[in-house]
């Protein structure tokens, strides 16, 4: 059995705001687990080649937006999966952080980071 608490997950930074990483590929259940807050204010162009993800809001609102502009509301009750390797941007309102619970498939390594540029891009 695993069992972790938020205080004794590293955070990792990860440019627009931070992932504890609960779960990762050595825990060898083929899937990670992070808890995920996006700063408010923040808007970042994402895209995960190697991994699939899935997000549960817990609080905080945004906004989650396809590559062909389409927008999706994202507040508590939300959950949004990329299940196709999807390109998107993820918006946090201007008001409060953005908190999601996340599960990936396969499992991350641990030590992936996004590299935001100027514009808020990332791929990993």
């Amino acid at each position: 059995m695993i069992v972790r608490k938020i205080d004794d997950v590293k955070a990792v930074d990860w440019g627009n705001g931070v992932s504890r990483r609960f779960l990762l590929d050595n825990d060898g259940l083929g899937y990670s687990v992070t808890d995920t807050i996006v700063h408010a204010g923040t808007k970042s162009r994402l895209e995960y080649r190697r991994h699939l993800e899935a997000c549960y809001c817990i609080s905080g609102k945004g906004e989650v937006v396809d590559i062909d502009g389409t927008s999706h509301s994202v507040e508590p009750g939300t959950l949004y999966a990329l299940d196709r390797n999807d390109p998107h941007f993820l918006i946090a309102s201007e008001e409060e952080d953005l908190r999601l619970v996340c599960v990936f498939s396969p499992a991350l390594r641990g030590d992936e980071r996004h590299s935001l540029d100027s514009d808020g891009f990332s791929q990993y």
